[in-house]
């Protein structure tokens, strides 16, 4: 595919009309990915829809409303079916269960409070499904994600959505400047979920009215002890509840029920004050609670950070950001300090409650809408 010079860019930023730019897709069969689809192939792009079979089929066709189940295949199918464009499903469970599940199982046996979307988003779709694009000779790849993509003085950066209810930047922190590149992200400048459910309307697509997917794909529910349990029986172990001085307070049925700032459900009523979970000990099968102040934590440890800024991470002493620990929860001023290229501690200006290992620490330039990456928050 020559480029033509005298050419204005296209949407998606080539020199070249759209009709020789050819984009893959990652389909979910949700409404998102569907109306990227839509747009690109209205557009007149060669686009390619790829969907991933991420675990067992049959299994998936009972459970609705989690992506990538056997009926959001179908209807991935469906919307390329309804645009004219080339739809194809590639089996990525054995790819998927090593890459994600079995991490995910381990992580939170060991106390932590895993983020497999995200080791989805980098190991998964951006890394082997990338990968896929490339070899059909794809010029890039478009996703659903509510995250914007923009050229700055030193190439392609990351922002976050125009809608700050569904902005994603949380769960692609780790998405490299090489891999940045290549993907685009054509829903990240709406400005509510409204106007892509009115663009779906438009394209008459059968996935208009779709209700979005609320849990992790192969978590029914929400339900992750149950997940936990079937993945690695005898994880379910009982054991003790109780404070900080190691007097006992009562009896857990799995250390895999709790997650640290819990407070509802521990069983221990008739105490003058509430107290929350604040350490899950899985060598003696201890949950420990405290009271609530406890749980407020100012300094983070960080491993395998993703830096997206312009200058190298370790070619400063300190840098001065904004970071979310929580998808939930909007940027708070912090101060980074590197170790080393992929470690760093991170200072909370005000501290935070509930911060637990597994979770992601995601920064962001604080006087712009730029993610310059984040990291892995540990044990230290």
């Amino acid at each position: 595919m020559a480029l033509d010079t005298d050419h204005p860019l296209n949407s998606l930023g080539f020199a070249k009309p759209p009709a020789q730019t050819r984009v893959v897709v990652a389909m979910s069969g949700g409404v998102d990915s569907s109306v990227v689809a839509a747009q690109l192939a209205e557009e007149g792009y060669d686009v390619v829809g790829v969907t991933l079979q991420l675990y067992d089929h049959g299994a998936a066709l009972a459970k609705k409303g989690a992506c990538c189940a056997g009926l959001d295949i179908h209807d991935a199918r469906r919307v390329a079916e309804t645009m004219g464009f080339p739809h194809y499903v590639l089996d990525y469970e054995n790819v998927f269960k090593d890459a994600v599940i079995d991490e995910f199982a381990d992580s939170y046996l060991a106390g932590a409070t895993p983020v497999p979307c995200i080791r989805c988003n980098e190991r998964v779709k951006f890394k082997d499904l990338l990968g896929t694009a490339r070899d059909l000779e794809a010029d890039c790849m478009a996703t659903g994600h509510y995250i914007q993509r923009k050229m700055g003085a030193m190439g392609a950066e990351l922002h976050a959505a125009a809608d700050a209810v569904r902005d994603q930047s949380y769960f692609l922190f780790s998405t490299t400047a090489e891999q940045l590149d290549f993907l685009r992200f054509p829903l990240g400048h709406l400005t509510s979920k409204a106007e892509t459910r009115a663009l779906a309307a438009r394209y008459g697509l059968p996935v208009a009215d779709k209700p979005d997917s609320q849990d992790i794909c192969f978590v029914p529910n929400g339900n992750y002890a149950a997940v936990i349990e079937k993945l690695r029986p005898g994880a379910a172990e009982p054991g003790e509840i109780v404070d900080v001085q190691g007097q006992v307070l009562g009896t857990h049925k799995g250390v895999i029920h709790y997650t640290i700032g819990q407070r509802r459900g521990l069983g221990i009523g008739g105490l003058e004050d509430p107290l929350y979970v604040v350490k899950l000990d899985v060598d003696t099968k201890r949950v420990v609670v405290g009271p609530k102040e406890m749980l407020s934590t100012r300094i983070v440890p960080l491993r395998e950070i993703n830096w997206l800024g312009d200058t190298p991470f370790g070619s400063a002493d300190e840098w001065h950001v904004t970071v979310k620990v929580r998808s939930t929860r909007p940027p708070r001023e912090a101060v980074i300090r590197p170790l080393s290229t992929t470690t760093a501690t991170v200072e909370l200006l005000t501290p935070e409650e509930g911060i637990s290992p597994g979770q992601a620490c995601v920064f962001y330039d604080p006087s712009s809408t730029r993610v310059l990456g984040g990291g892995w928050i540990w044990k230290g």
